[in-house]
């Protein structure tokens, strides 16, 4: 009986976060209503209010989810990265870039931001940040298993690279984010000239 009642939250759970993605792509993050929600996922108000605090907190852990699933990918990519430091790079911060745009859409990015910037110490503004904190982290890590075979300087400080290489995927993807003209292609290019530079810096 405890199993179909986890499993039944469980699903009302998805539903709610499928229909808050649907709403926010199709009528915009501030024109979606939480009522319309609740009856897109055929649950009452009250039963989405015990999920999620507001509609921040819903896109939340909408891009908790994406996050997520490019962490997975990319632990994959450190277990077996490609034997150059630019090609390295490329595929993991491409990863993310590629993923970016499965579950949100630039307008959700956008208020995802500005929800994390003018709220720094809520939930919501925590969570961003900790999923900042664990992409970081594992670009840094990236840079420790090029290091370790011998494809950057031994004497290169990893933590500093991979907080550099971080910090500046984080700003082309603003810039991506805050233009309707600029595209995944273009974004790519911008960066993998980015990454070549810093290869040759790293390769010595």
């Amino acid at each position: 009986m405890t199993g179909m009642r986890e499993r039944q939250k469980h699903e009302r759970g998805a539903r709610i976060l499928n229909a808050a993605t649907a709403l926010f792509r199709n009528q915009g993050f501030e024109a979606a209503h939480i009522d319309q929600i609740a009856e897109i996922a055929g649950v009452s108000v009250g039963t989405l209010y015990n999920y999620h605090r507001n509609k921040g907190d819903l896109l939340m852990v909408i891009v908790a989810i994406e996050v997520a699933d490019v962490l997975e990918a990319g632990e994959a990519l450190i277990a077996n990265p490609p034997h150059s430091v630019e090609a390295a790079l490329n595929a993991l911060v491409f990863s993310y870039y590629d993923h970016s745009l499965v579950y949100l859409d630039k307008a959700m990015w956008r208020h995802a931001i500005a929800i994390a910037t003018t709220q720094p110490s809520g939930p919501s503004g925590a969570a961003y940040g900790a999923l900042d904190r664990a992409l970081a982290d594992q670009v840094t890590a990236m840079v420790r298993r090029l290091q370790a075979m011998g494809l950057v300087r031994a004497d290169v400080g990893a933590g500093a690279v991979g907080e550099i290489a971080f910090n500046n995927l984080d700003r082309m993807f603003l810039s991506f984010v805050r233009s309707d003209d600029m595209d995944l292609p273009r974004l790519r290019a911008e960066v993998g000239a980015q990454h070549r530079a810093l290869a040759l810096i790293l390769g010595g």
